[in-house]
């Protein structure tokens, strides 16, 4: 493949771009000039002296200019210090961690323990970072509640992975320790994971159960009745504390004629009721398409989406867990490309930290292939280990390169990768069209962005006939579907796998990412 970077700087450009916008031979004529008005050009002047003498800082770093009297740029730029522009704020941090710390020892146990339980999903961190807007919300939906004794349902929807039910943990102790500063009493807190339902009516017994009104239902009454009949008289009202239902995986709850749903969420409505719902799922349109009921009743539940993370998102995470560590464990390139891979596919942080922790043991099984190997060959085992702690005793790029391929790793994606170059040239043509719009296109159109990509890069294309050709075998391989058509060039073409697994078969070459960069 032809070198896809911009062209270089010949040595003469760089000369002319620290010399400014004069050359030699302007300076000759200058002195050509001071000749003619008189002056000696034997003998120079001490202005010209000085002007000799001065070597530029930039381009003599040892040096330093040697002037008699002081000036104002010299008092701003002492002698002998060469001003250097900062690096990227980007760059240096992300690499603070990496430069102010120690590599850690991955043989030691101890370190090894402390680094997969940081990154473990179970283990919940001290403060949820980049979800400070969500955050905010709840809490301030819950004690307006509990300020004002109204009930209030509100919906919590985003993609698996995004910190919703941590969240959610997080939001029940802030709001507990909220209650007993200002004076109020704490709500009951009823939380319920609704896969662990053996039917959906259950739900109204488990928060019958672990509510004030436990002991007040009678033993012919459904536990559904008697929430409506508590949150319905105003006698029973008075008595009750203010009660917060969490209900987790909601989608859980739906049936054919959505009726547990529905009463669920019109508890909130009853005109004495002291309930505070919220539910959690990950359908973003479920409030709109499974509760148009209750949109009618004017009872449709505030709505708080969270979005998948981002690159700059999970950096900071995974930077957040590892911080308490006092040791090195990722290049800072590991981190990011982890970061770039899981952004891309899915946003999930839950998968972010499965792959950084299969890249730890990845170094692990690394480490003790070498250690073994060396002491199969005879070297000392004090000699063996220490050369296995020079050359890896840190998660590399490589390491999280395999880890995400294992995490990704698909048949679609292998054939993608084993494929020649013009055939995958053919899928990134093919992705840059349906991002206009299109659902399908045709031959000629996808054989005019296919020479559009060749020529961006000085690669000889092949022409429609051998275009045609390499469709077919993409056929053959389950990645395109063609249509029939007199015509060669009109039979239309669509793309028949996703392009989330073209773009991850293909980030790893430069020519392909930018190609696939939305534009």
């Amino acid at each position: 493949m032809p070198n896809l970077a911009g062209r270089r700087l010949s040595p003469v450009d760089v000369i002319k771009a620290e010399l400014g916008d004069s050359s030699p031979h302007k300076r000759k004529l200058r002195s050509d000039s001071a000749t003619r008005d008189g002056s000696d050009s034997s003998v120079p002047s001490p202005t010209q002296s000085s002007r000799v003498k001065w070597k530029s800082p930039r381009r003599c770093p040892n040096d330093s200019p040697k002037i008699n009297s002081p000036s104002k740029d010299n008092e701003k730029f002492p002698r002998g210090k060469v001003v250097t522009s900062s690096k990227s704020p980007v760059k240096k941090k992300l690499s603070d961690s990496f430069l102010d710390k120690p590599i850690w020892n991955p043989t030691d146990v101890d370190q090894l323990s402390s680094v997969k339980e940081a990154l473990h999903v179970s283990t919940s961190p001290s403060t949820v970072v980049c979800r400070e807007n969500e955050r905010t919300r709840m809490l301030e939906f819950c004690q307006r509640c509990i300020e004002l004794e109204t009930s209030g349902s509100m919906y919590v929807c985003g993609c698996p992975g995004t910190g919703k039910s941590l969240m959610m943990e997080k939001v029940k102790e802030a709001l507990v320790e909220w209650a007993k500063e200002a004076g109020l009493q704490p709500p009951d807190i009823v939380s319920i994971n609704c896969t662990s339902l053996a039917n959906t009516s259950e739900i109204f017994s488990k928060i019958l159960g672990k509510s004030s009104l436990q002991n007040k239902s009678g033993g012919s009454i459904s536990p559904l009745k008697t929430l409506q009949n508590n949150y319905s008289q105003k006698q029973h009202s008075n008595e009750m504390k203010m009660t917060l239902i969490i209900a987790d995986e909601l989608d859980y709850l739906i049936t054919k004629d959505r009726a547990v749903l529905h009463d669920l969420f019109l508890l909130t409505t009853l005109p004495f009721s002291r309930c505070i719902l919220i539910g959690i799922a990950n359908a973003i349109d479920l409030a709109d398409k499974f509760l148009p009921k209750l949109q009618s009743l004017n009872c449709k539940p505030m709505v708080i989406t969270f979005r998948p993370y981002s690159k700059d998102e999970i950096i900071v995470i995974l930077r957040q867990r590892l911080v308490a560590l006092p040791y090195v464990v990722f290049q800072p390139q590991a981190l990011e490309l982890c970061a770039r891979a899981i952004a891309a596919a899915s946003g999930d942080l839950r998968k972010a930290l499965w792959v950084s922790r299969s890249a730890i043991e990845i170094l692990e099984a690394e480490i003790r292939d070498s250690v073994d190997y060396l002491n199969m060959s005879g070297v000392d085992e004090r000699f063996g280990t220490t050369l296995a702690k020079q050359d890896s005793t840190i998660v590399r790029v490589d390491h999280m390169a395999l880890a995400l391929s294992k995490a990704y790793r698909s048949p679609v994606v292998d054939t993608i990768q084993s494929l020649p170059q013009h055939q995958q040239i053919i899928l990134c043509s093919a992705v840059k069209l349906y991002r206009g719009g299109k659902k399908h296109t045709t031959i000629g159109e996808l054989n005019r962005s296919y020479n559009d990509v060749c020529k961006s890069t000085l690669i000889p294309p092949a022409g429609i006939v051998e275009l045609s050709s390499m469709c077919r075998v993409l056929v053959d391989q389950g990645l395109l579907k063609l249509g029939q058509s007199r015509e060669d060039k009109l039979r239309r073409v669509t793309l028949n796998i996703d392009e989330a697994d073209i773009n991850f078969a293909l980030q790893g070459v430069r020519f392909f990412r930018n190609c696939l960069q939305y534009q």
